[in-house]
């Protein structure tokens, strides 16, 4: 048997560093593609009344705004609360400038994030209104 025919062993593994190479760079690309579109795309979007109860920025290493509103309620029903994550620092300022007000929260639900360095909900708040009374 001709052994100068068969492909040498160095080929081999450099087809095989080559390949997984791919392969890697097409994972890393698909989920940056993934994440990026959970993060662009809104599933739903819509508005929440109520009061304002507190707004936090918190994480370890990805710093998120996360609040929480009281929903107006239906006299003699329990208060339902409803929380919410604020990607934009300005308006995070427009909502402790409101704090303990009723107002208007405009939100955009986004499904499948796959960090919670975006946020810990999926409820992203875009704009606030205070409810004249």
């Amino acid at each position: 048997m001709d052994t100068s025919r068969l492909p040498s062993r160095d080929v081999a593994l450099r087809t095989m560093k080559k390949w997984i190479a791919i392969l890697l760079i097409a994972a890393i690309g698909g989920a940056a593609l993934y994440t990026y579109a959970t993060l662009t795309f809104a599933y739903s979007d819509g508005e929440r009344a109520g009061f304002v109860l507190k707004l936090s920025r918190k994480g370890w290493l990805c710093k998120t705004w996360e609040g929480e509103l009281q929903m107006l309620a239906i006299p003699g029903a329990l208060p339902e609360k409803f929380h919410f994550t604020v990607p934009d620092s300005a308006i995070a300022e427009k909502i402790n400038g409101v704090l303990g007000k009723q107002v208007t929260l405009h939100y955009e639900e986004h499904i499948g994030i796959p960090s919670t360095c975006f946020g810990d909900t999926g409820y992203f708040v875009k704009d606030v209104e205070v409810i004249k009374q």
